[in-house]
């Protein structure tokens, strides 16, 4: 009986170490998860430079214009940044086509084409579908972030927390440029529907 022991104490002991080193020679579904998102943020960086001219060209005011051109340069940076990271990973730099850019790309076109040339209410509705862009961005390397940090690659965790600061600062700026002086002279362009029946209103009586 106790030689029928030994022998399933070592069976089990072998079977645990086949495990454990099964285990380890696993690709780390973490990892996998984290390169597919850098894909995905590296295809929206690049689609970006191709979609912020049009934003640019598009814009009533120079103040919108300068905003505009300075994320054209940043992103041009990101998406350096982006590939030493993949460096950084011994990964090819490669997008993966990322839907969510696709989508807040295609609704900046339709409000272009939905407001009128010229108006500060085309650079009101700009600036929204810029920070809806921005937003994304931002979720996306702030999470980035977090997951570099716990697979202990620091020195990723830096370059994608320097694009992380750098797209809130152009949120931040773009909300300045709003409040100060677009939205207030968009609100000039025109009577609100209440307004007028309010006018309508007080004619009748």
């Amino acid at each position: 009986m106790k030689n029928q022991k030994t022998s399933t104490n070592g069976t089990a002991g072998t079977n645990g170490t086949k495990e454990a080193s099964q285990k380890s020679n696993k690709t780390s579904l973490l990892e996998k998860f984290f390169v597919d998102q850098l894909k995905d943020i590296y295809y929206a960086e690049q689609h970006l430079v191709k979609s912020l001219p049009e934003m640019k060209n598009a814009a009533t005011s120079e103040e919108l214009e300068d905003a505009f051109e300075d994320h054209l340069k940043q992103t041009e940076r990101h998406v350096k940044r982006l590939e030493k990271v993949f460096k950084l990973l011994k990964q090819k730099p490669e997008g993966k086509k990322c839907e969510a850019i696709e989508g807040l790309t295609k609704e900046a076109k339709n409000i272009i084409s939905e407001t009128k040339e010229g108006s500060m209410t085309r650079d009101a509705a700009l600036i929204i579908a810029a920070q809806k862009i921005e937003h994304y961005e931002i979720a996306s390397y702030g999470g980035l972030v977090q997951l570099a940090i716990t697979m202990d690659l620091h020195s990723a965790a830096e370059l994608l927390d320097k694009t992380l600061q750098e797209e809130e600062d152009t949120d931040a700026t773009l909300t300045q440029i709003a409040e100060t002086s677009i939205n207030v002279q968009a609100e000039n362009e025109g009577a609100y529907s209440w307004q007028q029946e309010e006018k309508e209103s007080t004619m009748d009586a």
